[in-house]
């Protein structure tokens, strides 16, 4: 380097280092590094508190986790020819309200998480379609958007009731549930550009993924009122794990058919019957046929606390829990303390949204004697959650999918809540 390039360098950092430690000292410069964890005070008044964080974090005192299973070798579903065959459950136990931090929102994965350059990222609209579109990200960003607040439930939640209870936690029983603020474009935007043929009656959909999947939605007045292309998540970007950079979101539907990563959709008159909706996703009913596009999921409730596992001393206890229905809004929720002799309604707290989990509350006093605690869904359309044995009369113990009924937690006399079929 030459001693005149040397001088302007030298310049140009001092400059710029003593336009930074201006900054600095005026505090406007975020560290470039984390603080270190905060330590717990015996006054915190007296200390003076950590520095803000470029991406906030919880507290270090908070260990919620999702719980879950990898496939490797794991006959999950169809592990064995999906290496990353992964699944992951919300602690529904230890949430509050209804809105589920997008860290700790379920997954279900069938070969991975796929990692895009969304700059890179299209999505094709083809088929029955007057003029084929290529939208990039930036395209999408630039169209009306629309926010909605709704859950999501994997197909396979609760799948555990169709076999012999097991004591475990509400959060391996239901935690395949989340709700989230989605925002996106509306599919209606979007086939409305490309010029939907008005003998389109199915949409393939599908995602980028090394499972390939891909479902046929069928293009219902519903289906296109209420169907997003999403990009965000709880007001950020979608997480990887949730569909990143875009995944299609059908309000009320089964998980897997709100395709993540999605990259394609082709309008046609029939289903496409890929192998997902063929050998994957069916009802297997009694008679030893299989039902296909079972697509919405209905109406169901679980009480999280007090629930699997926990432990509860006599006294007042405030029973809460959630309910939902891909059929519209709850109507009512009733707890039974007695399991089901005696039904009483529950406490809704607002906000009550269609297609969303609800909050419910219940005042219980615990007197220290069993008790079989139970809650009980009823939707807008007056479907009334089942009992298990009635839900397994009419669909058999072969299903693994769309399992909704009555939830039974027993309080033992020594406090421990424990999962039961009653």
């Amino acid at each position: 380097m030459n001693e005149g390039l040397k001088k302007i360098n030298r310049r140009r950092f001092l400059r710029q280092s003593a336009g930074f430690m201006g900054l600095a000292a005026a505090g406007l410069v975020m560290p470039s590094v984390h603080a270190e964890e905060p330590m717990p005070s015996d006054d915190p008044m007296r200390v003076p508190g950590a520095l803000p964080r470029p991406y906030g974090e919880r507290s270090p005192f908070e260990k919620q986790q999702r719980l879950g299973g990898a496939g490797l070798g794991v006959p999950h579903g169809w592990g064995a020819n999906a290496p990353n065959n992964f699944y992951s459950m919300t602690p529904l136990q230890d949430l509050h309200g209804i809105m589920t931090p997008s860290s700790l929102h379920f997954e279900r994965h069938h070969n991975g998480v796929p990692a895009i350059d969304p700059t890179r990222h299209r999505l094709l609209i083809h088929g029955l379609v007057d003029k084929p579109l290529n939208f990039t990200l930036e395209d999408l960003h630039r169209l009306p958007a629309v926010s909605r607040i709704a859950f999501l439930e994997c197909s396979g939640n609760t799948w555990r009731g169709w076999r012999e209870a097991q004591d475990v936690t509400v959060q391996d029983t239901h935690g395949m549930t989340s709700t989230s603020e989605w925002t996106g474009v509306k599919l209606s935007t979007l086939l409305e550009a490309a010029g939907m043929r008005r003998n389109a009656q199915w949409m393939l959909a599908e995602g980028s993924d090394a499972a390939g999947l891909d479902r046929s939605v069928p293009l219902t007045e519903e289906v296109l009122q209420e169907a997003m292309i999403c990009y965000g998540q709880n007001g950020e970007a979608l997480r990887p794990e949730q569909g990143y950079p875009l995944r299609l979101f059908l309000p009320g539907f089964e998980g897997n058919i709100n395709v993540k990563w999605l990259r394609r959709l082709k309008l046609g008159t029939a289903p496409f019957m890929t192998r997902w909706e063929t050998a994957k996703y069916t009802e297997l009913m009694p008679d030893g046929k299989a039902y296909q596009f079972t697509l919405v999921m209905d109406a169901k409730s679980v009480i999280t606390y007090p629930s699997g596992r926990q432990h509860i001393h006599p006294g007042f206890h405030e029973i809460s829990g959630l309910a939902w229905s891909g059929r519209g809004h709850v109507a009512k929720v009733e707890i039974s303390v007695d399991g089901g002799r005696a039904w009483q309604t529950a406490q809704l707290q607002e906000p009550v949204l269609p297609k969303c989990h609800t909050r419910f509350r219940f005042p219980w006093r615990w007197t220290g004697q069993e008790a079989i605690l139970q809650s009980r869904c009823v939707d807008e359309t007056g479907y009334v959650q089942p009992s298990r044995q009635d839900l397994v009369k009419v669909r058999g113990t072969n299903s693994f999918y769309h399992y909704n009924a009555i939830q039974s937690w027993k309080v033992e006399r020594d406090g421990l809540v424990r999962n039961i079929y009653a």
